[in-house]
């Protein structure tokens, strides 16, 4: 009945659902036309007559003429309401005896290599499954070194500390005459008189399993795509996962993260350490976890406290932040309120840059500088010169910058600072990306004395980006101008860290030795990824200090087809800035993270794949 799909399932079955504008049970009928079958049996039960006309009429009566139309037939289950998908089962056994049969649940949406797969393979009987992942639900599997089936694991026997040897069964299975005959369907007769009709179709399964006659085994789908659609969540993660090539990278890009949800893809566009935290310091959260769910966390008081001792900044010039999007937004929305000259308020902004700080702010007061060279480099200077006549108040420095990775050195950042001193102008400095510079561990501006000598300037930090922790949300502005942070304060939420975020601050010190070594590690990574980006001849690679490298996309590659190819062909997500603001638009731009050795190496290895 689809309850859990809402007003999608009030007026139609599960399998009556769009998936990008295309009902399931189209896809599905489509995919069972280019195979040689006898016939299709639809079981329906709620909202049956309304399938029923609708197959009739929209797939038997307007078949192209060179394509034979699907035998269908229909069986229905008229008290579906009170049965399970046993009962439905078992309203059709009589024919399933009467052939080879493949089972398949109408909730899917898989790839047209599925049938294919399981009907090329000489074994008669077979359960396509999948390597567990956090989003499955329903039965599960156990398989010898054969991929003989050994045990179903139903719902209620579920055990997390188990999930590496899970599989979970796709709902789509083949089945011989002879097994369906001999052993199938006189088990299902049994297992309905003795237990009833609200049970599930595999608990028969489970038990022929327990028998350990070996006859059903697994086919395991590999990296092919599918998707159980029991919810909207599921829907719209399916939406994505089929997306045509024209919708394909909107919808994923659409997402602004999670992409978690998407286990098996490797995410090459959003940027964190992939060396910390440690595997010491995930302990140590683990070991506390049951206390940090189930607790309230502090409040800004006692977080502002916690943050000072983690960064090694004075509590009067800190507020922490359910991660620096949080303060962005209060920062930049209010910039003129937290100025004592507010009118006329204009702020300086270099592009390409990290669009989330001029999208929070009036573009009429917005003046821009942009970098006038191929590889958009700029200098202290080079801001000073532009700026020297322009009337702004507050001047925006993503160092190192998103997506170029352009890098002003510390001291020429503190001469900037300076500069903006004299002439009463807020420098707000976002250093997310400093510590993957190669003087990480002197580059980062948070010290008392730095504010105490600059006044004017702000550093915020996004906690997520180099400390590899986004799911935590935490970030942070700092600066000796109390009244802009005591301000600050006043606008977020009192409780705007939650419990996770807090305890990681709060032992932070304990693993610092751990991330100045993931720092280095990640500098030596970036430049023997840089070495081997430089080999792909479609690539412009240009110099970075931060955890990404600007990529300009030759002719007459173009940066979309790079990344559709990557996505569809190696499950791989990279990012295309062609049309970021400050880039120029008659060329192609791609951004690609930095992540681990082994990662890097697949997709270098994918990159050399599309070389034509």
């Amino acid at each position: 009945m689809g309850r859990r799909l809402g007003e999608l399932t009030k007026e139609n079955t599960k399998c009556m659902v769009p998936v990008n504008g295309v009902k399931l049970i189209d896809r599905l009928l489509g995919q069972l036309s280019a195979l040689n079958l006898k016939r299709v049996i639809i079981v329906v039960g709620y909202k049956g007559k309304e399938l029923k006309k609708y197959v009739e009429e929209s797939y038997l009566r307007h078949q192209p003429s060179d394509i034979s139309p699907l035998n269908i037939e229909f069986a229905e289950n008229p008290i579906y309401d009170k049965t399970n998908n046993i009962y439905s089962l078992s309203i059709v056994k009589d024919r399933l005896q009467e052939d080879d049969t493949l089972l398949i649940e109408s909730d899917l949406i898989f790839s047209d290599r599925f049938f294919p797969m399981i009907l090329e393979n000489n074994y008669p009987n077979l359960a396509l499954v999948a390597k567990y992942e956090s989003w499955m639900d329903g039965t599960m599997v156990r398989l010898d070194e054969d991929q003989h089936i050994v045990n179903f694991v139903p719902k209620s026997a579920f055990d997390y500390n188990d999930v590496d040897s899970y599989y979970k069964t796709v709902n789509i299975y083949k089945f011989s005459k002879d097994f369906l005959q001999h052993q199938y369907v006189p088990f299902l007769d049994a297992y309905t008189k003795a237990v009833g009709n609200n049970e599930y179709y595999e608990n028969v399964l489970r038990i022929i399993s327990m028998l350990n006659s070996h006859n059903m085994k697994a086919l395991p789908v590999g990296n092919e795509k599918w998707y159980e659609i029991d919810d909207k969540q599921d829907l719209d993660i399916a939406e994505a996962l089929f997306a045509d090539d024209k919708d394909v990278i909107r919808k994923y890009y659409g997402r602004y993260g999670g992409f978690w949800r998407f286990p098996q893809m490797l995410d090459f566009c959003y940027l964190v350490n992939p060396y910390f935290p440690s595997k010491r310091m995930k302990d140590e959260l683990r070991s506390n976890f049951d206390t940090l769910l189930t607790e309230y966390p502090s409040g800004m008081k006692v977080n502002t406290l916690i943050a000072s001792k983690c960064f090694g900044v004075s509590e009067q010039y800190i507020v922490p932040g359910n991660g620096a999007a949080e303060l962005i937004k209060v920062l930049m929305e209010d910039a003129s309120a937290f100025n004592p000259q507010p009118s006329n308020f204009k702020i300086g902004f270099t592009r390409p840059t990290f669009e989330e700080y001029p999208n929070r702010y009036d573009k009429d007061q917005q003046v821009t500088f942009v970098p006038q060279n191929e590889d958009y480099r700029y200098t202290a200077d080079d801001l000073m010169a532009f700026f020297a006549d322009k009337d702004i108040r507050q001047l925006m420095l993503i160092n190192p910058d998103n997506p170029s990775g352009n890098f002003i050195p510390k001291a020429d950042v503190l001469r900037l600072a300076q500069w903006c001193e004299d002439r009463n102008i807020r420098l707000v400095v976002d250093e997310s990306f400093v510590d993957f510079s190669e003087d990480y561990a002197t580059n980062s501006l948070l010290s008392d004395q730095i504010f105490e000598s600059y006044p004017h300037m702000a550093v915020m930090k996004s906690i997520s980006k180099s400390y590899g922790v986004p799911g935590l949300r935490l970030g942070i502005l700092a600066s000796a101008d109390t009244a802009l942070i005591a301000k600050m304060k006043k606008e977020v939420s009192i409780w705007n860290l939650n419990s996770f975020a807090e305890f990681f601050m709060q032992i932070y010190n304990k693993h610092e030795k751990d991330y100045q070594k993931a720092c280095a590690k990640f500098v030596a990574e970036r430049a023997d990824f840089e070495k081997q980006l430089r080999t792909i001849p479609y690539l412009r690679v240009m110099p970075t200090q931060a955890n990404y490298f600007l990529c300009e996309v030759l002719p007459p590659y173009m940066a979309k087809e790079i990344v559709i190819y990557m996505l569809r062909q190696h499950n791989i997500l990279t990012r295309d800035c062609s049309l970021k603001p400050g880039l120029d638009p008659n060329k192609q731009y791609m951004r690609i993270a930095v992540r681990n050795h082994e990662e890097n190496g697949r997709i270098i290895e994918g990159l050399k794949t599309m070389i034509k």
